[in-house]
């Protein structure tokens, strides 16, 4: 793959996160669910990681994850490192474990938002800030709530994907 492609590819894929950035911060921060708001971005990290393997998707992950921390409260750099790992993670389990396909993606999507959400209620009981039960309150609608878009965000991913090619950008 020419340089040429390598920067055309990545800057579509930074495009495609646009949208779903505007659609977290601009729409859904407005209309919250049972109290809490859906994390988007990490859904779009996972995306790419499934579409294109676990080298590419630790370095999407690593750019949504410094996004992450520029645009959510409190996470004292700790999402630039946790989407990173995500990426690896899933890039990974869909190309050895599971299929490289929207199922994959679903199973790695509710496996990362799990575990990012069980580390930030770790964080928090850790350091005295907070009960488990009102965590929990908000970690677990979270969740769900946020899975409830990993659909159209899979598909915008796979639509970009298929624009661009497959080829890995390492």
């Amino acid at each position: 793959m020419t340089r040429k492609k390598h920067i055309a590819k990545w800057l579509f894929y930074l495009l495609a996160l646009v949208p779903v950035w505007f659609l977290e911060a601009a729409v859904l921060r407005r209309m919250p669910v049972f109290g809490v708001f859906p994390m988007l971005l990490p859904l779009a990290a996972v995306a790419v990681a499934v579409l294109e393997g676990s080298a590419v998707g630790t370095g999407y992950g690593l750019a949504v994850g410094i996004l992450c921390d520029a645009v959510y409260y409190g996470t004292g750099g700790s999402m630039t490192i946790g989407l990173a790992l995500v990426g690896a993670a899933a890039g990974l389990i869909t190309q050895y474990a599971l299929r490289q396909n929207f199922f994959g993606y679903i199973l790695c999507a509710g496996g990362s938002l799990a575990a990012l959400d069980t580390l930030r209620v770790l964080r928090r009981l850790l350091g005295g800030t907070a009960q488990l039960e009102p965590l929990l309150k908000i970690a677990l609608p979270e969740v769900f709530w946020s899975l409830l878009f990993a659909p159209v965000i899979y598909l915008l991913f796979r639509l970009v994907h298929r624009r661009v090619g497959g080829l890995a950008l390492m």
